[in-house]
């Protein structure tokens, strides 16, 4: 058995899985393990590249010999170098990143204020949802390093 036996299988197979969770994260129709095995597969598809292109050097140094196979690379490494530009939706999220933050940083009492409630009945709600803690006191704080329950505890402040 050459390494052409394992590389094509690996490749192709690779390919379609990468694709198909790829296309159903596009979709937002991913489920359960789909972006894991997206992430994590994605190497199965670059050994499986790497050992194809070994197999196939011959017929692959023949393609760079042609200007149009140049011009495609080119291509997608100027794509590549522009998919590292910042975008709004991006800014916009890392915004709400550090207003969260700072909301988790802010006594109660600030927190309250903002949300435009009394700080008693803020500590009251928290109590009733398990966050147990004084006015004075962060949710951050009060929550130490559970900031899935910080964010939580955000939500149970700021619901009408």
């Amino acid at each position: 058995m050459n390494l052409r036996d394992w590389a094509t299988p690996l490749t192709m197979g690779s390919f379609v899985l990468i694709a198909a969770t790829g296309l159903l994260m596009f979709f937002h129709l991913d489920s359960g393990l789909n972006k894991e095995a997206h992430e994590w597969l994605s190497w199965a598809l670059l050994a499986g590249v790497a050992l194809h292109a070994t197999a196939n050097f011959p017929a692959l140094k023949r393609h760079f010999q042609r200007r149009n196979t140049w011009a495609i690379v080119a291509a997608f490494v100027m794509l590549l170098g522009l998919s590292f530009m910042p975008s709004p939706e991006a800014e916009g999220k890392a915004a709400r990143g550090k207003a969260a933050e700072a909301l988790l940083a802010a006594p109660i009492t600030l927190v309250a204020q903002v949300a435009g409630k009394d700080s008693a009945i803020v500590v009251a709600d928290l109590g009733k949802a398990g966050v147990n803690l004084t006015a004075d006191q962060s949710l951050k704080q009060a929550l130490a390093d559970d900031h899935e329950q910080q964010l939580n505890a955000l939500a149970v402040i700021f619901n009408r």
